[in-house]
């Protein structure tokens, strides 16, 4: 880097760095040394989890060639150098360079001094720039069916595959008034993504009202859902119209339905057929129109089949299904939640006294990656807002993070890996098991691309996995 700026006329040197204060200052002032007055040199802080992630280098990188043209873009010339760093960050400058930031490449070493890098094939024709891509993707929204913009799905964080097909799914739901049942483990975000339908619909401007099914006692289901008159029973003083109108003409999110009791189950079904509640204790009934959006945090088909929830109820509530993945299952997501939630972690700590904005060592980092997160999205909120509180300083280290993560609970592979030895135990049944789920969660999330399904897996090639694929009865 010091080659580069002796040998080449530069105004300002950009140095991405990561790593601690005092070896990035000590460097920069000795550049400067070297060189004098010019170029003036510029250190901009980045953090990345990996060196090899192309998504937070690509975002590193852009954010520092808009930093560069921010004063005078119409007349300032960029040059990137491709010898410090990576081959994933040289990867990330030379894409830049021929698609959204023209700019010169250079390379630097002590036998060949510093010279502009030749690119023996054209980057852009495998790499196309924003300008040509945005037709293509205009054409896919539209024979999607979608709105050119969803802004109402802007709180949901993702960059996964997996992810972008669910959402892809809601924002086609979502203009219609069918019903809609969202499948998902605690913590996933169903009520998020409920919100977001309801906002992306008709009914935007009426009542949303959520109701936890599981937290309503039994005796008080009919009461709560359908309202009651005054004197309908001990305790019922005044009259109360119930969710079902308090909703009407919105959107109704029943949560955890899958809790409700049987006879309550016969009752929703009646109002989700008739249009009309009957509160309890009168005899006149009244119309409502309300979209349900249920959840639940397990499959109900299970529970249709042996006979805890009412199939013909079952079939009213789920017109369109949306499963929701686990964290564990959203690959590239993680990263993004958390800066994401330590952003509103910082923003709702500014409103209380003494509070130091927070920002992740790396060591707290690779641990928040490296953790499982059987709580989901929740759980990573209540560790990052546990963290801040318990860390006055600004950075939030390791061992902050370890003291707010949540002692484990029993494993989610004890199904797997706590089966009794004997009792019929076939070894070659679970490990089949355990091939099957992984080989069809890395094709579906690739969109059945062999190739790329083999790298999420860690197979060599293809021709591998199309082995394990036909050796297991896997569809590809």
């Amino acid at each position: 880097m010091a080659q580069a700026v002796e040998e080449r006329q530069f105004d300002h040197a950009f140095l991405i760095a990561d790593h601690e204060d005092r070896s990035v200052n000590h460097y920069s002032r000795w550049i400067e040394d070297r060189v004098g007055r010019t170029p003036k040199v510029h250190v901009l802080r980045e953090q990345l989890t990996s060196p090899t992630d192309f998504s937070e280098i690509y975002v590193a990188a852009v954010r520092a060639s808009e930093r560069a043209l921010a004063d005078d873009a119409d007349n300032t010339s960029l040059t990137y150098h491709l010898s410090p760093g990576t081959p994933a960050m040289a990867a990330v400058w030379i894409i830049l360079a021929k698609t959204r930031f023209p700019a010169e490449l250079i390379e630097s070493s002590r036998e060949r001094g510093v010279v502009t890098a030749s690119v023996p094939f054209d980057i852009s024709a495998d790499f196309l720039p924003d300008l040509l891509r945005r037709p293509d993707e205009e054409l896919q929204r539209l024979s999607a069916g979608l709105p050119s913009q969803a802004p109402e799905f802007d709180t949901i964080i993702y960059r996964s595959g997996v992810m972008e097909r669910v959402v892809l799914r809601a924002r086609r739901v979502a203009p219609r008034s069918v019903p809609v049942l969202i499948e998902g483990e605690t913590g996933t975000g169903k009520e998020l993504l409920a919100r977001a339908i309801h906002r992306a619909s008709p009914r935007r401007t009426k009542p949303f009202v959520a109701v936890n099914c599981g937290a309503i006692p039994p005796e008080l289901v009919e009461s709560e859902l359908f309202g009651h008159e005054k004197g309908a029973f001990t305790g019922a003083v005044t009259r109360r119209n119930g969710h079902f109108l308090e909703a009407d003409g919105g959107s109704l999110f029943l949560d955890e339905v899958g809790e409700l009791p049987k006879p309550a189950q016969v009752k929703l079904l009646r109002v989700l057929q008739e249009g009309e509640v009957l509160p309890v204790g009168s005899s006149r009934s009244r119309n409502v129109d309300v979209r349900t959006i249920a959840a639940t945090n397990r499959p109900i088909i299970p529970e249709v089949a042996d006979g805890t929830f009412r199939e013909d109820l079952f079939h009213r509530l789920a017109v369109a299904i949306l499963r929701l993945p686990p964290l564990r299952e959203r690959g590239g997501d993680l990263p993004l939640l958390i800066d994401h939630v330590l952003s509103l972690v910082n923003r709702e700590g500014r409103e209380q006294p003494g509070f130091v904005e927070k920002e992740l060592s790396v060591g707290a980092r690779d641990l928040l990656l490296a953790h499982p997160w059987p709580g989901n999205v929740r759980e990573l909120q209540n560790t990052l807002s546990r963290a801040s509180i318990w860390t006055p300083d600004a950075i939030v280290k390791a061992e902050d993070i370890y003291d707010a993560l949540l002692p484990p609970t029993k494993s989610r592979e004890d199904g797997v890996l706590g089966k009794p030895l004997g009792d019929g135990l076939d070894l070659a049944e679970i490990l089949g098991d355990v091939a099957r789920h992984y080989l069809r969660r890395a094709l579906d999330e690739v969109h059945g691309n062999k190739t790329r399904a083999a790298q999420l897996l860690g197979l060599p090639s293809y021709q591998t996995l199309t082995n394990w694929t036909k050796r297991y009865g896997v569809d590809a």
